[in-house]
């Protein structure tokens, strides 16, 4: 085998943050002061005002961001969370965390929840509409809100693909009554570490999740709710501060990217490909093929690292077969499951590695 071309290379990017990055990890050392304070409260008060809202709040990882939203919007036993069953495992497990049932719609060919399918979902025990803005790609947000007005349940959006997104003129992030993001490190806005982020315009949702996710305290040794440990790592609170100078630029790079695949791609086989935006942060460049798993194996043996998100729809995920959901409850999430690949994205993507994925794909259909 030749030539290697990565899913992922984080190095450059860290190399461009490095050496700030770990002078302020030494004023840290120095301080000694490695929980909670400035350099936290720095980068929560930055990455709401970058989306727009009113409040930030750093937790210990994107599955923590999700399950504190929750809490804090009162989802307890009982409750039901209308959601997608595309998405990472983790955003329907922090439902079942916070005491509550998953309730499934089908998807788009997208991969994003079909609007169409909520109406017929909702029942007296829906509390809150979560959703997931796949590959970076946002979802019908204006719809997806005039339901969430019309029968007063709580939107709550998983950003975790989604930094730096936009609907209508305003970052995700920004919109929903509450939106939660994973800062894993192959994330659009990645620490170095397991991180995560919740933003939010409401002092009420606010406040609630500052205490769940301290151990319900307000004042220290005094839980006044039954919370969480998960507060952002100071030392990945200052790795995402300094990292979130440059996201626009290296996302308008994932977007150069995108296109150039796009272009590049069409008309190729019986390939699927988003329609191009620059509203898309791009997290990841998905495509689809009834070929999948057979061009999976080719772009490997030639080189090409790619990922697949997600092989099993979360309906029949063993963890939650006490739901009763089987095979065939919602076909396009299950037919989306078992087409889509991820082929090598990041922003320091070379042209020429780009060609070289282009031209195996293509080879692949002859």
């Amino acid at each position: 085998m030749g030539r290697k071309i990565k899913f992922v290379d984080l190095v450059k990017e860290n190399l461009i943050v490095k050496d700030k990055v770990l002078k302020k990890i030494g004023e840290l050392v120095d301080s000694s002061k490695f929980t909670l304070g400035n350099a936290v409260n720095r980068f929560e008060k930055n990455f709401a005002s970058y989306c727009g809202a009113n409040y930030g709040l750093g937790v210990a990882s994107g599955t923590d961001s999700i399950r504190v939203a929750l809490k804090a919007c009162d989802v307890g036993k009982g409750d039901e969370i209308i959601t997608t069953p595309i998405s990472y495992t983790s955003t329907s497990l922090a439902i079942s965390h916070a005491g509550a049932n998953p309730v499934f719609v089908d998807v788009k060919d997208d991969g994003n929840i079909d609007p169409l399918k909520i109406r017929g979902a909702i029942t007296k025990k829906t509390k809150a509409l979560l959703i997931t803005h796949m590959y970076g790609n946002p979802c019908d947000l204006a719809e997806l809100k005039k339901i969430a007005k019309k029968y007063e349940i709580y939107l709550i959006d998983d950003c975790s693909h989604a930094h730096g997104a936009n609907y209508g003129g305003k970052k995700v992030g920004g919109i929903c009554d509450v939106s939660c993001f994973s800062n894993y490190p192959t994330k659009c806005l990645g620490a170095w570490g397991d991180a995560g982020t919740l933003t939010t315009s409401s002092k009420k949702i606010y406040e609630k999740a500052l205490l769940y996710k301290n151990y319900g305290e307000k004042i220290r040794n005094f839980s006044k709710v039954i919370g969480y440990n998960s507060k952002l790592d100071t030392i990945q609170a200052i790795v995402l501060n300094h990292k979130l100078k440059y996201l626009e630029k290296w996302n308008r790079k994932r977007q150069d990217a995108a296109k150039y695949y796009s272009k590049g791609l069409n008309n190729v086989g019986d390939i699927f490909v988003l329609p191009f935006s620059r509203d898309i942060s791009y997290y990841v460049f998905p495509i689809k093929s009834k070929f999948r798993d057979k061009l999976s194996k080719h772009l490997s043996s030639n080189g090409v690292e790619n990922f697949i998100h997600y092989p099993m729809p979360i309906h029949l995920q063993e963890c939650f077969s006490f739901l009763g959901y089987k095979r065939g409850d919602f076909p396009r999430a299950e037919e989306h499951s078992s087409k889509v690949l991820s082929i090598p994205l990041y922003p320091s993507i070379s042209r020429s590695d780009q060609d070289y994925v282009i031209n195996i794909i293509k080879d692949f259909f002859g």
